[in-house]
Parts: C-alpha cells; structure tokens; sequence
C-alpha cells in the first residue's frame, strides 16, 4: 500500500499515476482539494516567472509544462469528461527557448506550441473542463523605474535564450485593450498557459474515484515508524473523495528527517477525525511507503526544511472577460496578477507574507491588490467580488521543491513546491513514480532517483515491465518526455531529479 498524505494538486497528481501504474494507493487528507490548490491562480509561466538565480527552477517549470498537454488529455479521459485525447495531443509544448549555440530545438517546439496545446485547448474536451488556456503572458511595467527593471529582466532573458518579445506601451494595448494608458511597456512571453487548479483537482478526485482509489478525509497526526505497535489495518479506510473544509495535513510532529541519521522505517500514518467529519474506520493505517505531499504542513510530520508562505487573493467576476491573457506586471516595485477565466471570473493575486499559518483574509492584502490591479487594468474595480481566500504556499530555503526518498525508508517527498505547484504536479508525479518503482529508493538512500543515463535506462526497464510495455526501448522514450532536448533544458529524469533531491539537505539538522 502507497499511502499519499496530502490532497492538494501534487498529491491528488501522484496517487493517480500510481493508481495508473495498478499500484495500490490511498489518500488521506481532511479535506481534498481545499488548501493551497484552491487559492491558487494556476498559472503554467516557467518563463515569464523566472527570476536571477533561479534557473533550475526554470528547467523544473519548463520539463513540467511540456507534460500538460498529455497530462490534462488523459485526466480528463480518466475522469469521465471527454475522449481520450493523449494519443493526439502531441509530443509536448514549446519551452520559450530561441536562438544561441545549441538551442535549435528548443526554437522548434516553441513554434509547436501552439499546435500541441490546441489539441487540448478551449475548443477541445480536457481545455474546457480544466480551463486550459496557452495564450501567453503579459508582462508590464506601470513606471519609469518599473519599466527599468523589465528591461533588466528581459536581458536576463535574452542571456538564458528564452523567446519572448519586447513591446511598448503601444503595443501591449493593442494586445489587451483595457490596460491603463500609463502602462510603459511590457515582455510577451507567448509559451505560458494557465488553467483552473479547482477545476484539476476536481477532476483529480474524479479520476480516483473511477479508479477506486479511497481518499480518507482525516487528518494525519503521525508517521508509524518499525518498533511501533502493529497498525489496525492494512489498507485505507473512510469517506469518498471531494470537497470540504479545513485545511493542513497534520498537527502532531512525527519522525523523519530528510536526509540526517535515522533508525526505523516509516511504515504508515496515524489517523484523527476531523470536527464535521465522520471519525475513521481505522486509527491507523499500514503501508510499504509514505508519500509526504502535505504542502505547508509537511514540517509538522517530518523535519524537512517547509514553511509556510501565506498568499491572498481575490476573484472578480464579469460578464464579459476583461483580459485575453494572463497580466502580470509591476507597480512601484510590487509584483501583481491578474489571471482571466474562460467564464469571465478574473483571478487577482497575490500578496506573498511570511506570518506562519495565518490564512486570516486581510482588508489590507485585498487594498494593496486592488491598488496596484487598478493601476494596470482601471476596468477592475467595477466588477462584482466572488471569492477571497488565503492560502498558504509551502516554500523552502532554495525555492526549488524537495522531491523524493530521502535517507528514511519507507518515506518519499512531494513538498516544498512554494509558488509552482500546479505548474510542476506533472514532473512531480513522474518523478516520484519514478522512485516508488525503482526498488532502491525504499531503501536507506541519500538519491532521489536514478543520476546517469544508464540508471536511466535500467528504471525504464523496469517501468517497462509493469507497464506493459513491448520494450524497454519504448520506456526510455517515455522517461526522455521530461526532456526537451534544447540548451539549459537538456537532461533526462534523473537529472531533473537532482536539481529537487532531498539530498541537498543532507546536512540540515
């Protein structure tokens, strides 16, 4: 038994490609579906969203949202919402890389982009069931020295290789109307997409519920560890997936550090009910291996370096969209938002406070949104408030996640995702598959996955063989996908699973 603790994007994501791969699987979490994934913009932006410093962030965001497509095509295939559309939507999408010494390829699939999204975009069964859109994102900047610093920025583009295009103010007006005529200009990058997080873990739950996955509302207060008393049952137990209230994954501090010196495997979770909630069929629940997907509140169950990151933001609602394309830009220095949906709701966001696990909704979060909003699209402030929310992002000291088995056996990491979490759920949920199949990650190990081309190989083998498929050859190809073959983005899995190995941790106490 796989017991996922968290039902957030990135857990919901990795129980179901290990239900896929018809290994047992439960999910625990008080309520599916309702923590940082519900107050989150959804934005697909590896590149409009890189920052200095940050680049193996950017290869992460980059190998991930070239996953979307099939990702989004067969979850909704596997959630009963329309065909399945994976065989048609393509290899992946464009990374935004142009230009520069080796970079021919990722040039390529940037003008495929378009053409593999379109498959499974608005006019296609999984682009309006998940709101899936790849129409780019506008990057603008509202003053003089604002307009200095997207210069900066888009140098710092041009030196990585990625396409994007300088406009002026001009420019970014004929693109979307309704921005403020102060607007000094502005960075298209025309490779990113977006899509509704609620609308993916909805269909998320769809899927494991079709799949008979049990998705137990409770929380967990602790990881059982070898020495404990026998667990009461084997298998997961409790209510049907979907939606509810309360948040977190768990209170209780339990065992575990990511990678220091530890005695006694992780063996499976302890229960509590949750107030509205029925109490479990069992305290306890037994499992080969623990998947710790729970965002924020991964800190509370083992010693991993997580903490939370509090973010509010507001949805609008018109009648008629006000943007084409996800809007981001910056007023006097303070970085905004604005993300529309295919029924006219206008996501805006998102402050970003470092107060613990206050998820309190501020009046002075939603002014300083509304502000600065309203400097960049005036048409905001007279459309109807739908929702605000707090969530609370679970970030780390390097911003990259923590992705993998760490030195305690039985314990695999999915945390520490901070703003990227529904952009990186894909690559995620590869990656960890990738550990649970590969027999050496149950083990003591300081690796999070395979490092060389030729550990590659030998995991694609095995995925191969349970799998199903002809050879391993065809597995390697399907290992291969999270690579886009262009520049900075080169490498196979398991180099894309060192840049977020617990590993790097190692010497954190």
């Amino acid at each position: 038994m796989n017991v996922i603790v968290g039902g957030g994007v990135v857990g919901l994501s990795i129980a179901w490609r290990l239900a896929r791969e018809g290994l047992p699987v439960t999910v625990v979490d008080p309520a599916p579906g309702r923590g940082a994934s519900y107050a989150a913009a959804g934005m697909l932006a590896p590149v409009s969203e890189v920052a200095y410093t940050e680049e193996p962030l950017l290869r992460l965001g980059a190998a991930s949202l070239s996953r979307w497509p099939s990702f989004a095509a067969e979850l909704a295939a596997d959630a009963g919402l329309g065909p399945d559309l994976g065989a048609r939507s393509g290899a992946g999408l464009g990374t935004g890389l142009s230009g520069g010494p080796g970079r021919g390829a990722g040039a390529r699939a940037g003008e495929a982009f378009g053409g593999a999204f379109g498959v499974i975009g608005p006019e296609g069964a999984a682009g309006r069931a998940l709101d899936l859109r790849a129409d780019g994102t506008l990057d603008v900047a509202f003053g003089a020295d604002d307009l200095a610093a997207l210069d900066d920025l888009a140098a710092f583009m041009d030196k990585l290789g990625l396409r994007v295009e300088r406009l002026t103010g001009r420019e970014c007006r004929r693109l979307e109307p309704m921005l403020a005529p102060s607007v000094r200009g502005g960075l298209l990058a025309p490779g990113d997409a977006w899509v509704d997080p609620r609308r993916v873990t909805a269909a998320l739950l769809a899927a494991l519920d079709r799949l008979g996955v049990p998705v137990v509302r409770a929380r967990v207060t602790g990881l059982l560890r070898d020495g404990d008393a026998a667990p009461a049952a084997a298998t997961g137990a409790g209510t049907s997936s979907g939606t509810g209230a309360g948040t977190g994954a768990g209170t209780g501090r339990a065992a575990g550090s990511v990678a220091g010196a530890v005695t006694g495997a992780v063996r499976g979770v302890r229960l509590e009910a949750v107030p509205g909630q029925p109490e479990p069929a069992v305290p306890e629940i037994a499992a080969e291996r623990v998947v710790l997907a729970a965002g924020a509140w991964s800190g509370e169950l083992a010693d991993v370096p997580v903490r939370p990151v509090k973010g509010q933001i507001m949805r609008l609602r018109s009648p008629q969209p006000l943007l084409g394309r996800c809007v981001r830009g910056m007023v006097h220095g303070a970085p905004v938002y604005l993300v529309p949906r295919g029924d006219g709701e206008l996501v805006l966001g998102a402050t970003q406070e470092e107060l613990g696990f206050d998820t309190r909704v501020t009046a002075g979060g939603l002014y300083e949104l509304l502000r600065d909003a309203r400097e960049l699209v005036p048409g905001v402030t007279e459309l109807e408030v739908a929702d605000v929310v707090a969530g609370l992002r679970p970030g780390t000291p390097d911003n990259l996640p923590i992705i993998g088995a760490g030195e305690v056996p039985g314990l695999v990491l999915a945390t520490g995702h901070h703003r990227g979490g529904v952009l990186l759920a894909p690559l995620t949920a590869v990656l960890v598959t990738s550990a649970v199949l590969t027999p050496s990650t149950t083990t003591a190990s300081p690796a999070a996955a395979p490092t060389t081309a030729q550990t590659a190989t030998q995991t694609a083998g095995q995925t191969a063989g349970r799998t199903g498929m002809q050879t391993a050859a065809q597995a390697a190809a399907r290992v291969a996908e999270v690579s886009t073959g262009a520049g900075i983005l080169t490498g196979e899995e398991g180099e894309l699973a060192a840049l977020c190995s617990p590993a790097r941790f190692r010497d954190i106490s």
